[in-house]
Order: structure tokens, then sequence, then C-alpha cells
């Protein structure tokens, strides 16, 4: 599916400015203001590479963000589209950060006690030594209860490709290290899943969103929604077409689990921007 709008990063750069974020070197960064209907989104895993982007493009939307951070000082601008003021520190006017762990239910109900919240993404990752082998689950659990509680639906879902269903749309090497190195992390993201399709969250108008190969590079506005092999997508497209999932009024993929990425085919890219598994190149 080809996103419709120009890639995001232009419109950051070119729309109306009303906010600044300040660097750490003492500059600051201009957020664009692009005209959209009044969104307050949630977001959970605001510290990490997609869950800062939801947060830095919603902010460029125009809504307001509430999230939640282990460590506030981790939120920063993110490298796909931040540009220049990438890894300075993230702060706006229509920015509410709440500090606290997403697997404690009493932190979870304080983001959605800020008020004002139309749509959640939740972007939750991190090595299972240091978060545990059940957080993905758990701390998605708690975000389901404080949703229904408040009456909120829209809900978006970061996993990964080769969860659930989708394992043969997954590289043969990323196979190797889901049945390896990465087992219990897929455990716990079937697990996830498992909430909303047989679980507390079902009749929520919820999407989990399959990524492929995860980069950091800035964004093309490029998104297929794939039933084959997946390729490479930027951090930033996850967070854009999670962010459109939440706000659009229309949108095809509630109830579902779209498998995302900007290239076809087998090329596959990690965070470093290292091409492995393939040679098809980006569009």
């Amino acid at each position: 599916m080809m996103m419709s709008s120009a890639p995001l990063v232009a419109l950051l750069l070119t729309a109306p400015a009303s906010a600044l974020v300040v660097g750490a070197r003492g500059g600051s960064r201009q957020i664009g203001r692009v005209a959209t209907p009044f969104c307050s989104i949630a977001v959970f895993g605001a510290s990490g590479g997609t869950g800062s982007e939801a947060v830095f493009q919603a902010l460029g939307r125009g809504q307001k963000v509430n999230c939640l951070v282990r460590n506030p000082a981790r939120l920063l601008v993110p490298a796909g589209s931040g540009g220049a003021a990438s890894e300075s520190p993230l702060r706006d006017d229509s920015l509410r950060v709440i500090q606290g762990d997403v697997t404690n239910p009493v932190d979870v109900a304080k983001v959605f006690e800020l008020g004002d919240v139309s749509g959640v993404v939740v972007a939750l990752g991190g090595k299972t030594a240091d978060v545990g082998e059940s957080m993905l689950t758990d701390g998605t659990r708690n975000v389901i209860e404080a949703c229904k509680a408040g009456g909120i639906k829209r809900i978006a879902v970061v996993t990964s490709i080769g969860a659930g269903d989708s394992e043969n749309q997954a590289p043969f090497f990323f196979k190797v290290l889901m049945m390896t190195v990465m087992r219990k992390i897929f455990e716990d993201k079937n697990n996830q899943e498992k909430l909303f399709l047989d679980g507390p969250g079902s009749d929520l108008e919820f999407t989990v969103v399959r990524p492929g190969g995860l980069s950091m590079e800035p964004p093309n506005g490029i998104v297929n929604v794939i039933k084959g092999e997946a390729g490479s997508i930027s951090r930033a497209d996850v967070a854009a077409f999670c962010l459109d999932a939440v706000t659009k009024a229309e949108w095809p993929y509630i109830g579902q689990t779209p498998c995302i990425s900007s290239d076809k085919g087998t090329s596959w890219v990690k965070d470093k921007g290292m091409p492995v598994g393939g040679n098809i190149g980006r569009k």
C-alpha cells in the first residue's frame, strides 16, 4: 500500500512552526505543525526507536502526546525524522511525560488520567535480559485494561514480522534467530498479540503492526502491506503507519495484523543500516 502523503520529514520541515525542541548543545528544533483533526495520543515505549518517532511525528501533526518512560532523560528527538536535532532532548508544550513502568498498572493509569486520550500506540521493546521475559505481554495487558476503563477504542501495537502466523514471511536467517537467541522475546511477542486476537483486547479497534527489518533511516513515505517475505522499513515509516491507525476515521486494518515493509523481497536492513540477507535496493 502506498502512502498518499509526501515523506513525513518534508512535512515537518515545511509546515508552520509553533513549538520548540531545545537541543542538548543549546540549539533548538522547530516542530512543524500540519493541519489534522484534534487528537491526543498516548505512547508506550516512547524512548525507543519507534516510540520516539511516534511522539515526534504526532507533535508535528499538531497532536498532544502523553507518554510513559522509565527514564525521561532517554526521551530524545529520533534519528530518522529529527534531522540535525536528532539525539537532543525531546520537549514540547504539547508533550506530557510520566516516569514509570508499563508493567505497573498504576503508572499506566497515570498516562490516561492526564486526559484527552483518543488513541494509543504501543511500541514496547528491549532486551529480555533487561526488561524480563513477559514485559510485552504484562505491559500491554495493563494498557488494554486502562483503555477499556477510559472508553478508548483505537490502539496500534508494534510487534514484528515472524510473530503469530507470519513466521513464513520472515527471511530464513531471521527464522533461525527466532528459534534460537530470540526465542524468549518471540514467545512474549506472540502472547502479546494473543491479547488482541483471542483475549481482553479483542473488542478494541486494534491494529497489530508487524514490520519487517527496522532501520533508523529517514522516512520515505513508502509502506507496503505485504503477503510474502518482508523487506526493510524505517522506524519512522512504521510510526507514521501506527499514527494513521489510531487517528484516521476510515482505517482498513482494524482488527488485523498487517505485515509492512518499504522494500519488497528479501532485502533486510538492521538498525545500523547494514543490509543483510538480500541485494534489493530501497525504492
